[in-house]
């Protein structure tokens, strides 16, 4: 392959990944959306990429990642979540502040550095956000997860990944305690005022469904 993997080739992988290009077609408007960028610049990088052999690119319609192209959006994703989890857990950073920090350093990490993060880290499967971390092979688990606001009453729900991007709503989750790993008992819905009445432990939540958008969980075992 010709190019380089330069910072803005893997950001346009890792986006593109992130809007299941592994797998199915991400478009354009979609990943110029996701990298706050205009779709011109998204064409130019487009035809690049697909040039590179790191895409399949169908004009009009959108891109799919090639297995190089997944594999090199792997790495990144996997050296941005090792990042996120070291700030918390070793230099203490609140989970809120973490993710733009990782934007800037996943591109300086050099692979020996990387290894080194995982290592001392105890080769961690997810970051702080519950999204699982890519392995140093590539691999990574895919899980069935739903919205939390497509939960109903009677069900618990273990909640396993939050969306990262925004820090206000990361810091108001943290303080509802509605982070990964709790258990979510729904209790009812009423859906004119598009409220959900939730039980965390011994208090007890209402929330509406845009409060709940960016919260991902699965139903928790019995």
């Amino acid at each position: 392959m010709a190019d380089p993997i330069t910072p803005a080739v893997q950001d346009y992988l890792k986006a593109i990944h992130s809007l299941g290009g592994a797998d199915q077609l991400a478009s354009p408007i979609d990943i110029a959306s996701r990298l706050k960028v205009k779709a011109p610049s998204v064409t130019g990088m487009l035809k690049r990429l697909e040039a590179a052999g790191l895409i399949r690119y169908d004009v009009g319609s959108g891109a799919t990642l090639t297995e190089e192209g997944v594999a090199q959006a792997r790495r990144v994703i996997r050296r941005h979540r090792l990042v996120e989890l070291f700030l918390t857990r070793v230099l203490g950073l609140d989970w809120s502040e973490v993710d733009a920090e990782a934007d800037a350093l996943e591109h300086a990490i050099s692979p020996r550095l990387e290894q080194a993060i995982a290592a001392h880290l105890g080769e961690p499967v997810e970051d702080p956000h519950g999204h699982p971390i890519p392995t140093a092979l590539g691999d990574l688990q895919h899980r069935d997860l739903q919205p939390l606001h497509q939960f109903r009453a009677g069900q618990r729900v273990l909640i396993r990944e939050v969306q990262d991007d925004n820090p206000d709503r990361l810091r108001h989750w943290q303080t509802l305690g509605l982070i990964p790993g709790t258990i979510v008992q729904f209790l009812g819905y009423q859906p004119l005022d598009d409220m959900f009445d939730l039980q965390i432990g011994d208090r007890t939540l209402h929330v509406g469904s845009e409060g709940l958008s960016g919260l991902r969980g699965e139903l928790a075992a019995d």
